[in-house]
C-alpha cells in the first residue's frame, strides 16, 4: 500500500505500480501473462489462417489447369499438404473403396492410378451419402483443427476484466484500511489509493480488449473457411457426377 504520509506522492502510473501493494502486484503479474499468452495465440493463429488461405489459392490455381478430376488428384498429391488436397484425398480414397467393393466379381482390383476407371458399378444412393458423410466427417475434422486455440482468446477476454475489478476491490480495501489507520480522509490521502486500484483495471482491460476483438475476427473466419471446405467438397461430388463416376 502507497504511504499516505511522508515521501513524495507517486505522480506517474509506473510509480503507482512500483509503490503498490502485494496483492496488486500478483493481480498484475496474472494479467501481463495472460497478455503474452493471448498475443502468442493471435499472431499464431493469424499465421495458420494466411498459410491456409496461400495453401488453397496455389492448389486451385493448379486444379484451374487439370481437364478431369483424376487429374485434379494427382496434381494436388504432388503439392504441400494442405486441408484442402487432404479433403480431396480422403473423398477420393473412399470412393475408390466403393467402387471395388460394387466391382464385378473377377475383375481385377485397381491401384488408386485408376480410381476413376468407368469398370466399376455405379454407386447407390446409400453409398453416395456415405461418401457425402466422409466429406463432413473430414471437414468437421480440419475445421475443429483450425478452431484449436481459439477458445482461450475468449477466455482470456472475459477473465481479464474480472481480474482487474479484483485487484481493484482488493486496492480499494487496502486504501480504506489505510485511511482508518492513519484516522486522514482528505482527498490527498485517499487518491494515491484509489488510483492505485484502479491500475489492475486498467490493464485488465488493456489485456481483454485485443483478445475478444482478436476471437470474433477469427471465429468469422473460421466460418468462412469451414463453409470453403463444404464448397469444395460439393464441387468434388459434383464433378464425379458430371464425369459419370456417381
Amino acid at each position: 500500500m502507497i504511504l499516505q504520509t511522508g515521501g513524495a506522492l507517486p505522480t506517474t502510473p509506473w510509480e503507482l505500480v512500483r509503490t503498490s501493494s502485494v496483492a496488486t502486484h500478483a493481480v498484475l503479474a496474472i494479467l501481463v501473462l495472460f497478455s503474452l499468452v493471448s498475443w502468442f495465440l493471435i499472431v499464431l493463429k493469424w499465421w495458420q489462417f494466411r498459410r491456409v488461405r496461400r495453401q488453397g489459392d496455389r492448389l486451385f490455381g493448379e486444379l484451374e489447369r487439370t481437364a478431369t478430376l483424376q487429374d485434379a488428384f494427382h496434381t494436388a498429391m504432388k503439392l504441400p499438404p494442405s486441408p484442402y488436397a487432404r479433403l480431396l484425398r480422403e473423398g477420393v480414397n473412399f470412393f475408390a473403396d466403393l467402387s471395388r467393393t460394387t466391382r464385378e466379381p473377377g475383375t481385377a482390383p485397381e491401384r488408386p492410378s485408376g480410381v476413376f476407371s468407368r469398370s466399376g458399378a455405379a454407386l447407390t444412393g446409400t453409398q453416395v451419402e456415405v461418401l457425402r458423410m466422409v466429406f463432413a466427417k473430414e471437414i468437421g475434422a480440419e475445421r475443429d483443427l483450425m478452431a484449436r486455440f481459439i477458445p482461450w482468446l475468449a477466455t482470456i477476454g472475459s477473465v481479464s476484466p474480472l481480474l482487474g475489478l479484483l485487484g481493484t476491490v482488493l486496492g480499494v480495501m487496502d486504501a480504506f484500511i489505510g485511511i482508518a489507520t492513519r484516522g486522514s480522509g482528505n482527498i490527498s490521502a485517499v487518491a494515491p489509493g484509489v488510483a492505485e486500484a484502479l491500475i489492475t483495471t486498467v490493464v485488465g482491460l488493456a489485456v481483454a480488449i485485443p483478445a475478444v476483438i482478436a476471437y470474433n475476427m477469427f471465429v468469422s473466419r473460421l466460418a468462412v473457411y469451414a463453409g470453403e471446405l463444404e464448397g469444395f467438397a460439393y464441387e468434388i461430388v459434383g464433378t464425379m457426377a458430371r464425369e459419370g463416376r456417381l
